[in-house]
């Protein structure tokens, strides 16, 4: 098996629909992902072997939004501010124990 350059990708989606359309940039996408990247660092876990935080354009939850999705493993997060970050972080992220308070149903 080969070894991914990264343990994990999480992706933050940050798209902007035009109008009333439900997006994941009116809930403060951006700045959560520049602190998950900043607390990531901050921990030593930011950089290759470990953690990439990664800008993502829509990923197509719109509704469900904001949303984070962690690969390799696949699983979707909501959030709501930084704490949820830090529980995805320290749980899934370090831990390996999916935030089951936090995930949504990829198929829903």
């Amino acid at each position: 098996m080969t070894k991914s350059f990264f343990r994990h990708h999480l992706f933050f989606c940050q798209n902007q629909h035009q109008g009333d359309l439900p997006c994941c940039a009116n809930h403060d996408a951006a700045s959560m992902c520049a602190y998950a990247k900043e607390r990531c660092k901050e921990l030593g876990l930011h950089g290759p072997g470990e953690i990439r935080i990664n800008k993502a354009g829509c990923l197509g939850r719109c509704e469900r939004g904001p949303v984070a999705v962690v690969y390799p493993e696949g699983v979707w997060y909501s959030y709501i501010d930084r704490e949820d970050i830090d529980e995805i972080i320290n749980s899934h992220l370090r831990e390996g124990k999916i935030v089951e308070r936090l995930r949504i149903d990829p198929e829903g």
